[in-house]
């Protein structure tokens, strides 16, 4: 009902297990890795656990868009069934021609012993994946178990992967399944988000749904999080639900109160959260006052003792409060601009920065972005590119009719411009630059991102070094940024059947991040297709094989040393991130 309204391409918050969908936090990448290990492993188990609706089953839809062509796969969803219906419905996956009628347990396993002898002769795999195993029954799991012991004399030819409720974990800790227990290869248990992936989650599914609009603002995730406790199906839900009442309302952003509703209709209860929060409050302020009446006739006396000492302890807490206003009537001023600011014609040439360190050490900045007054606001683009530039150790003169995204052309390299948040930053791990927000009387303007070091944000605003906590940066950034990039061999789109150097060149970078062999091939073929969506899954950039400019930047982040480093060395993206 509401994609028109908001601009979108298709529901952002659906439930269905889409892969386009996945958000690849940490522990989804841990997980994903796993589930690789065992397609490509030798044999036995490979398990994976986790709590209703943290996107098991989207994992395993994400898994098999990675899975090899020469990879045979059995994909069961439903195994609640005896070993006899178990065994028709595998060998029916993998193709295999079986007579249901009057046939034993023996006679299945036989046809699938030889399927799977004919696969391994030909050099294909063979993986049996069963979602929801936390259903199977104790006799049919330990019947799986003496799957894994058709091998030859140097492979085992079928490979498990068992992903389900931790109560699978429970069924495997019971002393009559230690021997399935020992056949477990690799095992992980996927949790729900952290509080600081909530925002990045729901942004991701917003920007794949197809806007870039902020219909929830960075300051409901806490309250998300709390509602939802970080599980995806359930921030789903609510976020679905909560759309839909901005639709109904004719709001442009979902509010508190909106969110609040959405999940009292999502859960069928008032949100208990607020509620145990307000009983507290309202018990403590019982006790309190009920110390005060108690007390009063002893107190009164030294009442003016008491208040003036308070006072003189806790001026700030005691003093008169003004009239309380509507939020919206209250914005927050900007700091007034530095009374000299430096001339940016004037500016000293500085040698090229090649690590965020050199930055972070500058003293006494300024900690605000307001565009000085006596600066050029309609230069502010080319100021910023001239800083930026100079990461790269190229001239560049902001006084000319030279566009800068040519002058970038001369140096084999390319503008790449997109629209994000901080988390897009970290994730090409460089200087940029960032348009600012413009105001009723006032112009956007450009300033450029120097570094990032602990909580602050190290930018150069005409010029000027100022340090800014990276809280502070959201309010005023409009989320536009551009970055400067080396295409290789000046290309800058590769897809199926291109041809040459710089496919090489993108063969042999997969190869040396995501490990395995690269072999000489100059032709993008299908074993680099998968190689590319496995980049982009780790990534957590759209999944679409393509190699445009996109993936090529954040693969030349792990592959050229000399771009200059948003984040310093010392530091961690991670830690950024979630503080």
């Amino acid at each position: 009902m509401y994609e028109d309204y908001f601009r979108l391409r298709e529901t952002p918050f659906s439930i269905v297990p889409d892969p386009r969908f996945l958000y690849m936090s940490s522990r989804h990448r841990e997980a994903i890795a796993h589930l690789l290990f065992g397609v490509r492993g030798e044999g036995g188990f490979v398990l994976l656990t986790g709590e209703i609706g943290t996107g098991k089953t989207t994992l395993c839809r994400c898994l098999l868009d990675q899975i090899h062509d020469h990879c045979d796969v059995a994909y069961i969803l439903n195994p609640r069934m005896d070993i006899r219906d178990l065994l028709i419905t595998i060998c029916e996956e993998f193709h295999i021609d079986v007579v249901t009628t009057a046939i034993s347990s023996k006679s299945l396993v036989d046809a699938l012993n030889n399927h799977l002898l004919q696969a391994n002769a030909a050099g294909r795999r063979a993986v049996l994946i069963i979602d929801e195993a936390q259903n199977l029954a104790p006799g049919v799991l330990e019947q799986l178990r003496l799957l894994t012991n058709l091998e030859t004399s140097t492979r085992k030819l079928l490979q498990i992967i068992l992903i389900g409720q931790p109560e699978l974990q429970d069924l495997l800790a019971r002393e009559d399944m230690r021997q399935v227990a020992q056949r477990i290869v690799a095992r992980f248990h996927l949790t729900h988000l952290p509080r600081a992936e909530i925002g990045a989650y729901v942004k991701h599914r917003l920007r794949t749904s197809g806007t870039l609009v902020t219909l929830f603002p960075d300051k409901l995730m806490g309250y998300l999080y709390r509602l939802t406790r970080g599980i995806p199906r359930i921030i789903n839900l609510v976020c679905d639900r909560a759309l839909l009442g901005a639709y109904v309302q004719g709001g442009q952003q979902v509010t508190r109160k909106i969110l609040r509703q959405a999940a009292n209709e999502i859960f069928g209860v008032p949100d208990r959260t607020f509620a145990k929060h307000r009983l507290g409050w309202s018990l403590s302020f019982l006790a309190v006052a009920s110390i005060f009446v108690a007390g009063g006739i002893i107190i009164a006396p030294q009442w003016d003792t008491v208040t003036s000492q308070l006072t003189a302890r806790f001026p700030m807490a005691l003093a008169a409060s003004p009239p309380s206003l509507p939020q919206a009537a209250m914005p927050m001023p900007l700091p007034a601009a530095p009374a000299t600011p430096a001339d940016p014609i004037n500016l000293p040439v500085t040698p090229p920065i090649t690590t965020a360190t050199t930055a972070v050490e500058t003293p006494s900045m300024p900690a605000h972005l307001e565009w000085p007054d006596n600066a050029p606001r309609g230069l502010s683009e080319k100021l910023a590119f001239r800083d930026l530039f100079r990461h790269f150790g190229v001239a560049y003169e902001p006084f000319t009719n030279v566009p800068p995204c040519k002058v970038a052309a001369t140096a084999s390299m390319r503008c790449f411009s997109g629209h994000g948040g901080l988390a897009d930053l970290l994730g090409y791990d460089q200087p940029a630059l960032l348009l600012m927000n413009g105001t009723s009387k006032r112009s956007p303007y450009y300033i450029e991102l120097e570094a990032i070091k602990g909580p602050y944000a190290i930018f150069k605003v005409a010029g000027e070094m100022r340090r800014v906590p990276i809280a502070d940066i959201s309010p005023t950034w409009s989320g536009h940024y551009v970055l400067l990039w080396k295409p290789p061999y000046g290309v800058t789109t590769l897809s199926l059947g291109s041809r040459g150097p710089a496919v090489s060149w993108l063969r042999q970078g997969l190869a040396e991040v995501l490990g395995g062999h690269a072999g000489i091939s100059d032709t993008f073929d299908r074993g680099l297709l998968k190689q590319v969506k496995i980049f982009q899954l780790s990534e957590g950039i759209a999944l679409d094989g393509v190699a445009g400019a996109l993936t090529l930047v954040r693969l030349s982040k792990y592959l050229d040393k000399s771009i200059p480093r948003l984040v310093a060395k010392a530091e961690s993206v991670q830690s950024v991130l979630y503080p």
